[in-house]
């Protein structure tokens, strides 16, 4: 017969306990990962040292460079020619001159013509625009140059009646430098001179000698005129031909 007692009877933990003990430990695991999560806790946490890179290139600060503008210079306008405009006004109130320039000499006071016994002479040639000047048969000087618009230029033998070495034309306010008178014109002469002076100092028709341009006159350059001036005589035959 056996004596032996059966084991003791285990009481097992009441359910309700079991259930709070998983509670616990689930609020505890809980717990443990929200810590571990936390924004503050990864605050504290040294930061990860961002990987190195190398650059090809400098960085340098350049200052924006600053903009002064230029002041705008202003042109004066471009003046018109005063020889233009005189010269337009002189085209008009020619139409109904039938002579030249009133000069500083009338007919009543000029000297009578010498006999001249020299071989000078001088040629203008209306068709060429030119004139030629001989002494003797020898061609000594040649000069362009010009004569009167719409035929006012006389053609005929004449010979240089006085010399003036600046006329003035009263009509158009201008002086004739080196004057050489050839024929008259009524009351009025017409004669040899180099380009009109304007009362501002400029010159009138510069630029357009070798054309007809005055209104009975023959016209010669600055130089041309005076070297003409000083090698004529009065007296000098002038012949002007087509």
């Amino acid at each position: 017969m056996n004596n032996s007692s059966p084991p003791p009877k285990r009481d097992f933990p009441h359910p309700g306990l079991i259930f709070i003990f998983l509670a616990l430990f689930v609020l505890v695991g809980v717990a443990s990962w929200l810590a571990f999560t936390s924004p503050a806790l990864a605050a504290n946490e040294a930061p990860s040292p961002a990987p190195t890179r190398s650059l090809s290139f400098a960085l340098a600060e350049i200052a924006k460079p600053t903009y002064t503008p230029i002041p705008t210079a202003t042109l004066p306008p471009t003046e018109i020619p005063t020889e233009v405009v005189i010269m337009a006004e002189a085209e008009i109130v020619s139409e109904a001159l039938t002579y030249d320039y009133v000069e500083s000499v009338t007919q009543n006071d000029a000297p009578p013509p010498q006999v001249y016994t020299g071989g000078k002479s001088i040629l203008v040639d209306i068709s060429e625009q030119h004139m030629y000047v001989y002494d003797g048969s020898l061609l000594v000087y040649s000069f362009v140059a010009s004569t009167g618009m719409n035929n006012a230029t006389r053609v005929g033998n004449f010979s240089v009646l006085n010399k003036i070495p600046s006329a003035y034309g009263s009509t158009w306010n201008i002086w004739m430098p080196n004057w050489l008178g050839i024929y008259w014109a009524g009351s009025l002469q017409n004669g040899i001179h180099a380009l009109p002076i304007l009362p501002n100092g400029g010159t009138l028709w510069a630029g357009y000698l070798g054309t007809p341009i005055s209104y009975g006159c023959v016209v010669l350059g600055a130089y041309e005129a005076q070297v003409l001036y000083d090698w004529v005589d009065v007296g000098t035959p002038v012949d002007i031909q087509w």
